[in-house]
């Protein structure tokens, strides 16, 4: 439930209408009143100037005085201009916390056997490279959207698509076959996915080499990047890995299994996890024969060369490639096999969510209608979730010059600070050495996600990671505190009649702030589901956060001689707290108890 004000009113609105003006009116358009003015609704009145010829601060006036006379929980109104804000009784706050109070989960909705099935991908590394800043968006990203799906009653299968063929895949393997001197992740020390990252690096810094010597020698630039001796041993490897040779296969089995270890560790320390894995190596083939059959319908048309495209210039689109003049398969190819591999395995799937950042946004506009043009229906159901890049104040990341930051280390250099910052203000004096270093883990973690996941996603992030462990304002260290604060006050506190809250009669203005932020949170949970948009939680959790920190300073909690209003206000702090807790869990986000 959520303080639903409409309810409440828009019966008696019906009748003013209906016996004064005679009409009937389909809809009121309610939002919250301006801080500038008294009240804590306000009715837009415009809209109805279409079946009420009046003024507006006519109609407002008499609506005002109506709703006064005839519903208690209308204590007082003015009016500014068109707007007729509407001052609630202390009564309906009371009786709506008491309300929410009762629900437990408070606004998050169970799934149900009837529950529709959502996928969500997200991750989807190469295994050319460790996972970066870059990945740590989209996992914080397509985790945190998942956990609001499921909010929302949905069921929610969180999977990725790990590229682990291509090109990409074979600089590394030829360059580890060169330079490697048959180094491991054990003799290296190395994650396995930063050694196989290291020889991603080692490639383009030769490549390049080899580039300069041949335009030394004439060639020109373009002329210069085809021939390169180490990119055709790239090709090479490529069409021997699609022919399965042995060696190449079972190398290739080698180095990736390096790297899945790699991100295993890494997903575990960014707290995220899988229900399902698909891997590009086996869906591109299932994507060659949805080309064949797409052929056969007339829906792609092959090119002299033998390569296959679609012609999607009435759709005001372009040619697409599909499959090249040697047989290799493309990024389409593999997207097609594995969105239909993925129906095949879940057929009561209702809707999937692609994670990838918005360079990309072309590519599902066309996997997407493709798909549909193949006479597939639930493709209405598929939606990229596109988002902004991450730079840091160095600038824009680049894997093959080894300019990322990797994800594992930004992870411990978040911990240190966090050490660093949490000893410096004093906030795990009471704590022993290993609680010591869960909070320094669990405030990193929190700081790293709420930085950047209460950005919009469709917006670019510079990443500041000193400003993202910050206890005061916008951050998750702000936010894990006022919920630590809050559970050490329950600590000493007891509360009696839970949910009985009939004898209180008045309250402070800081309560009913509070209370209204409560009564907000399971439309900003729905809403976010719609849109899927962590930021919604990540700043309504804030502002709730920034709400009960007034309340807390300017009203005494336990110090109240009134025992009824003592018992209020620590029900009101207890459901606060819930609310963080269940916020941030959206968001992948631990809030402790002590700090």
């Amino acid at each position: 439930m959520s303080i639903n004000y409409s309810q409440h009113l828009t019966p008696t609105l019906n009748r003013y209408f209906k016996e004064t003006h005679k009409v009937i009116i389909p809809s009121f358009e309610f939002q919250s009143t301006r801080k500038e003015f008294e009240g804590d609704l306000t009715l837009v009145v415009f809209p109805l100037l279409r079946q009420v010829k009046a003024r507006p601060d006519v109609l407002a006036q008499e609506i005002g005085e109506y709703l006064v006379t005839q519903l208690s929980i209308v204590e007082r109104f003015n009016v500014v201009k068109g707007f007729l804000n509407l001052e609630i009784s202390d009564r309906f706050f009371i009786d709506q916390f008491s309300e929410l109070y009762k629900v437990s989960n408070y606004g998050h909705i169970s799934a149900t056997e009837s529950s529709s099935t959502v996928m969500v991908e997200f991750s989807s590394p190469n295994t050319n490279k460790p996972l970066h800043l870059g990945h740590i968006r989209n996992n914080v990203l397509g985790y945190s959207v998942a956990k609001i799906l499921e909010a929302n009653g949905k069921k929610v299968v969180k999977t990725q698509i790990i590229n682990d063929r291509g090109i990409h895949i074979c600089k590394s393997m030829v360059a580890w076959q060169k330079f490697g001197d048959q180094e491991t992740p054990e003799s290296s020390g190395l994650k396995g996915d930063q050694l196989v990252g290291k020889y991603y690096v080692k490639f383009d810094s030769e490549y390049k080499k080899e580039i300069a010597t041949l335009m030394s020698q004439g060639q020109s630039e373009e002329e210069a990047k085809q021939k390169a001796p180490l990119l055709m041993e790239a090709q090479k490897m490529l069409r021997l890995w699609e022919a399965n040779d042995t060696a190449v296969v079972n190398l290739w089995k080698t180095m990736n299994e390096w790297v899945y270890q790699g991100f295993e560790l890494s997903y575990a320390n960014l707290g995220v996890s899988f229900d399902s894995y698909y891997y590009e190596s086996e869906t591109y083939l299932l994507g060659k024969k949805i080309i064949e059959k797409g052929l056969a319908a007339s829906v792609f048309y092959a090119k002299d060369d033998g390569s296959v495209w679609i012609d999607l210039t009435e759709e005001g689109l372009d040619e697409k490639l599909l499959l090249r003049a040697d047989g290799t398969s493309v990024y389409m190819t593999q997207d097609l096999g594995t969105a239909l591999k993925r129906l095949e395995d879940v057929p009561v799937l209702k809707g999937m969510v692609y994670t990838v950042g918005n360079e990309q946004d072309y590519h599902f506009k066309v996997l997407f209608l493709i798909l549909k043009k193949l006479g597939f229906d639930w493709a209405d159901a598929l939606h990229h979730l596109s988002y902004g890049m991450v730079d840091l104040p160095s600038g824009k990341m680049k894997s093959r010059e080894g300019t990322v930051v990797d994800a594992d280390d930004l992870i411990a250099d978040m911990v240190s600070q966090a050490k660093t910052i949490s000893e410096a203000v004093g906030k795990v004096d009471t704590l022993n050495e290993k609680e010591k270093s869960t909070l320094f883990q669990t405030v990193a973690l929190g700081a790293l996600k709420y930085y950047i996941l209460k950005v919009d996603p469709k917006k670019r992030i510079l990443f500041d990671p000193e400003a993202s462990i910050d206890f005061n304002g916008n951050t998750g260290p702000f936010i894990q505190y006022t919920h630590a604060r809050i559970k050490t006050l329950l600590q000493r506190a007891m509360i009696e009649n839970q949910g009985d809250f009939d004898a209180m009669e008045k309250l402070d203005d800081k309560e009913r702030e509070v209370i209204k932020q409560l009564g907000n949170y399971p439309e900003v949970v729905a809403l976010a589901g719609e849109q899927y948009s962590p930021a919604l939680i990540a700043n309504y959790i804030y502002d709730l956060v920034k709400s009960y920190n007034t309340f807390y300073q300017n009203v005494s909690v336990l110090g109240s001689d009134n025992a009824i209003q003592k018992n209020f206000r620590i029900a009101l702090s207890q459901k606060v707290a819930e609310v963080i807790s269940n916020g941030c869990s959206l968001l992948g986000i631990t809030v402790p108890d002590r700090m």
